[in-house]
């Protein structure tokens, strides 16, 4: 049990914290409107366009998560130089991010996922982008530009969030937290497939379910306490991290280090959209864990703040009122 005077203090404690958010980032586009008839051209909805919106996606959104909390943070990316780059900038500017190592390059697009939507669902989703790993060129600029603003800024924690974009290849990964390790940050990853296992020697690796059966090649008969053990004992001997932070989605969240193995039941919700929850689960996690070092905690409250995103349409950031409210209602009780 924690007090709720604790949990306040906790709270508190974000707002002195600079994070660094390093990965592949996007922009997500809402475009909202109504569908009255079927188009005379070819048999498709013809989708009358009412409002559109912009909302930070990817590491964007996990800093955006990070800053909504109260943190200090700094996004690390490689962009395109595009008009695609210049909103995402300027969203990432108005929330208060830093932008200074957000590289842009001729040869690369910003990632962008267009969603048309009408009546509450999803009409079609146009992707733009370029999924091919950073060129040699852009590889040894961004390397030198994140080991640099680590020796100078000294972040209290490095979160890398991967989506498969080609920002986080396997030197760039190995460079940066062979760094922190050097100048004394806690990292953590969302890792996915193609680098699965290349984050060795990081703090805090959060896979979800389907991503460690596929990388892993495991199954699970049943979802308890010792089989979810096992699994954290074959990814850390491949990756000799300290924490395994395992979704399990309606099963709730485990976690393991070299001590302590807890699983907790997700609470009931109603689910409207899961996007981004996964964004909202690294951040909170990676920096109470920062603050606290307490595996039980941390996982606790990050379950709380997966739960909460989930409750709203649309990748959306965790609001901190509403999670310490929530934090208090269950751990004082």
């Amino acid at each position: 049990m924690i007090s709720s005077q604790e949990l306040k203090k906790l709270f508190a404690k974000f707002n002195k914290l600079k994070v660094f958010v390093v990965g592949d980032a996007m922009i997500d586009k809402y475009w909202l409107g109504d569908i009255d008839r079927i188009s005379p051209e070819a048999p498709v909805p013809i989708v009358n366009i009412h409002a559109k919106e912009s909302r930070l996606g990817g590491a964007a959104n996990v800093a955006l998560n990070c800053i909504e909390l109260g943190a200090s943070v700094h996004l690390l990316t490689v962009l395109g130089n595009d008009t695609n780059a210049k909103d995402l900038l300027n969203l990432l500017k108005e929330k208060g991010i830093d932008t200074n190592c957000c590289l842009q390059s001729k040869t690369r697009k910003t990632t962008a996922k267009t969603r048309v939507i009408s009546k509450h669902q999803q009409v079609i989703r146009i992707d733009e982008e370029i999924t091919r790993a950073l060129s040699i060129q852009d590889e040894h600029r961004f390397i030198d530009t994140c080991l640099r603003a680590i020796q100078i800024e000294k972040p209290d924690v490095l979160i890398f969030e991967d989506y498969n974009k080609g920002v986080l290849k396997e030197n760039v990964i190995e460079k940066i937290i062979v760094h922190c390790k050097h100048v004394g940050v806690c990292t953590a990853v969302d890792p996915k497939k193609e680098n699965f296992l290349n984050y060795i020697g990081v703090d805090i690796f959060k896979p979800n379910l389907k991503e460690i059966k596929e990388a892993m090649h495991m199954t699970f008969n049943k979802i308890d306490l010792p089989s979810l053990k096992k699994a954290h004992q074959a990814l850390q001997q491949k990756l000799n991290h300290r924490v395994t932070l395992l979704t399990l989605s309606e099963h709730g969240i485990f976690t393991q280090d070299e001590k302590n193995a807890f699983l907790n039941q997700a609470h009931i919700r109603n689910i409207a959209d899961v996007s981004g929850a996964g964004d909202t689960v690294i951040a909170v996690a990676s920096m109470i864990y920062t603050i606290t070092g307490n595996i039980q905690l941390m996982s606790t409250i990050a379950n709380l703040a997966g739960g909460l995103v989930c409750e709203e349409v649309g990748v959306v950031p965790i609001d901190k009122k509403k999670l310490l409210a929530e934090a208090i209602s269950v751990l004082t009780e």
